[in-house]
């Protein structure tokens, strides 16, 4: 069982979700604004959210940045009517999980939260430690660090890394990346894929516009050279 927030301001939409959720084995709880929402996911002990961006007083897209920079890395995944592209990458390189756009599945979305959760609690090897010049990456204590100074990576940027250095050396395409990272059945579009690496790249390059650990393979994907 997961200790879920769902923050939804249309009570029918609430109401069903709270439901489904329930239904599935999870705790839940419900707010329906954003200040409240990142008051309570600011004060712990949650396993995911479910964060509707159109909401009173302060919307997703705020809380979500807001809580990522106040370092919660609670997986995110975001419930909105928006469906333009430029949205969808908007929410994930603030820092959001996944992104699913009304009206959904509820199966469908039920499927995508447990995926999320599963990749949360990932099976990291015990006392594995990554090095490679000034990066040390603790895959077991999901902490990061360059020239000894504690990098901060979102839960979506912590996963690709732990990816990469799984399978370093190799050549990983688009599929590879989004079947182990995202998940099996889950399609993400070259562009978001391109956002969540470039933000990487500025985290963990001496570099970023000139990458030597993280390249790309053109035609191909990308390789981490560590």
């Amino acid at each position: 069982m997961a200790r879920l927030l769902v923050v939804e301001d249309d009570p029918t939409i609430a109401v069903g979700l709270v439901d489904n959720l329930v239904l599935d084995g999870h705790d839940v709880d419900l707010v329906r604004d954003g200040i409240t929402a990142e008051q309570r996911a600011r004060a712990g002990g949650l396993d995911l959210i479910l964060l509707d961006l159109m909401l009173p007083k302060k919307d997703g897209f705020d809380v979500c940045r807001d809580l990522r920079q106040a370092g919660v890395t609670t997986p995110i995944v975001v419930l909105t009517a928006r469906t333009a592209e430029s949205d969808k990458v908007r929410g994930l390189n603030i820092g959001a999980d996944d992104y699913v756009t009304k009206p959904f599945n509820p199966r469908e979305l039920l499927a995508r939260i447990n995926a999320v959760l599963r990749r949360a609690a990932g099976p990291p090897r015990s006392g594995q430690v990554y090095r490679c010049g000034g990066l040390t990456v603790d895959l077991a204590r999901l902490e990061v660090l360059r020239d000894r100074r504690r990098i901060e990576l979102t839960a979506m940027e912590f996963r690709l890394l732990r990816a990469f250095i799984r399978h370093r050396g190799e050549v990983l395409t688009a599929d590879d990346l989004g079947a182990e990272v995202w998940g099996q059945g889950v399609f993400i579009t070259d562009r978001v894929l391109y956002t969540h690496i470039s933000n990487l790249r500025r985290k963990i390059e001496d570099n970023p516009a000139d990458p030597r650990l993280l390249v790309t393979v053109r035609g191909f994907g990308y390789r981490f050279e560590g």
